[in-house]
């Protein structure tokens, strides 16, 4: 009997697949050198997890923005403007500002690129080098001395029944996201656009919307993500979300998202950053230099995006 597996399905399959590969991998590596199994343990996964769920938000927003077949390079300053200024204000008005500067940001790539009509990858990453100067300007260029909220730090630190509530915050943003998409008129609307913008504009969806609709949500995952990274680092600092666009980018891809838009499936993203997670605990346990580190996790990335580009040619 031959179990069939839908084309949706099958990139969430393989990176699946890759999850398990790594865990076996890793747990083989670390039985063999230390006899112990740090991977199996929930401890070790759920602070992987933790950690992880500031990638997760970051990917959450980016997916929404590649299913338009565009592109958000802004986040890494999105994140570290939003950090920067919510402990820079701190108290109550913390967090809202964090978000107002992600909307902003939102608002502001979402005109450039669908009323204006500049390529996101040219506005985005011109609008993370504004913000870049603008933080660089606020601090004079050095380390800020301010230190995250107390509600910061128990976002992002404290534990509820064992699990870090940056988990649930995860999870919370992932019932949104996913909601939006599969339940909603807005992500019919989103899934449309991003396979003939032309084509959607015609049957009536309000594209232009659509596309400022979808920045918003990458600005707002964005600086969600710098707020539970402030209060896990207990401040905010400068570059401190440089390390989070192309792992974003990559777990939307590795999940099965289209990079040119129209196609993808929620789960999928999850997936891919768990896969990323993984990748990289097992790396850091094996102690891999950096270089190693680097051409392991570029070739995984490309192996998979062939795996995906084959399937992509045998489906057409």
């Amino acid at each position: 009997m031959r179990l069939a597996v839908s084309p949706e399905n099958k990139p969430i399959l393989i990176a699946s697949l890759f999850v398990v590969a790594i865990l076996f991998a890793g747990t083989a590596y670390t039985l063999s050198t230390t006899g112990t199994a740090p991977l199996l343990s929930p401890g070790y996964l759920l602070q992987q997890l933790q950690t992880g769920s500031f990638l997760g938000i970051c990917a959450a927003g980016m997916m929404m923005v590649i299913l338009l077949g565009h592109i958000d390079l802004s986040v890494p300053w999105t994140l570290t403007a939003a950090a920067m200024t919510a402990t820079a204000v701190g108290g109550d008005l913390a967090l809202p500002t964090a978000l107002a500067v992600g909307l902003s940001v939102g608002l502001l790539n979402g005109f450039g690129v669908a009323f204006l009509r500049i390529p996101s990858m040219i506005f985005t990453l011109g609008v993370d080098t504004v913000l870049r100067g603008l933080m660089v300007a606020q601090t004079g260029g050095f380390a800020p001395q301010d230190s995250a909220t107390p509600l910061m730090l128990y976002l992002a630190k404290e534990r509820i029944l064992g699990i870090p509530v940056a988990i649930f915050v995860w999870v919370a943003t992932s019932i949104v996201i996913a909601v939006i998409l599969s339940r909603t008129g807005f992500g019919r609307s989103i899934y449309a656009t991003g396979s003939r913008e032309a084509a959607a504009f015609l049957s009536g969806i309000r594209t232009r919307l659509v596309i400022v609709g979808a920045f918003v949500v990458s600005g707002l995952c964005a600086a969600t993500a710098g707020i539970l990274l402030a209060g896990y680092s207990a401040k905010a600092y400068q570059g401190m979300g440089n390390s989070f666009l192309l792992p974003a980018i990559a777990a939307v891809v590795l999940g099965g998202t289209h990079i040119l838009g129209g196609r993808g499936r929620y789960a999928g993203t999850v997936v891919g950053v768990v896969l990323i997670v993984l990748l990289n605990s097992v790396l850091s346990i094996m102690q891999m230099p950096e270089a190693g580190r680097q051409i392991i996790y570029g070739a995984v990335i490309i192996g998979m995006l062939l795996v995906y580009g084959r399937n992509q040619r045998v489906i057409s």
